[in-house]
């Protein structure tokens, strides 16, 4: 699986719609036992909280890219560039800050008790 395609497809199809409309931006960084993870940018335009962000960008990469339509959940890690303005500056300097919040969806209910 070639994950550096699939964020191609992904920024052109998804992501401009969101990081324009939105403040939010994501990409894949792994898929490995069935377990999509995906790294999430939030700025000051987006109002959803973390919860909601990872159930919705969650689904959004599973339904959106057939190569990942059997996975079993997903790992959201979100950097929130609203609530620390400094990780804007970061991210564009190519440094990679801290994630502020780390999320974990199920995509079905009968996967544990």
């Amino acid at each position: 699986m070639n994950i550096e395609e699939i964020n191609r497809k992904h920024f052109i199809e998804t992501d401009m719609y969101y990081r324009v409309g939105y403040g939010l931006s994501s990409k894949l960084l792994n898929f490995r036992s069935g377990i999509i993870t995906i790294e999430v940018v939030l700025s000051r335009k987006w109002d959803k909280d973390y919860n909601t962000t990872a159930l919705e960008m969650a689904n959004i990469w599973k339904n959106n890219h057939s190569e990942l339509k059997y996975a079993i959940g997903c790992k959201i890690y979100i950097i929130d560039t609203k609530a620390n303005p400094y990780k804007k500056s970061l991210i564009h300097s190519g440094v990679k800050p801290g994630y502020d919040a780390k999320k974990g969806i199920l995509f079905s209910k009968g996967y544990m008790n």
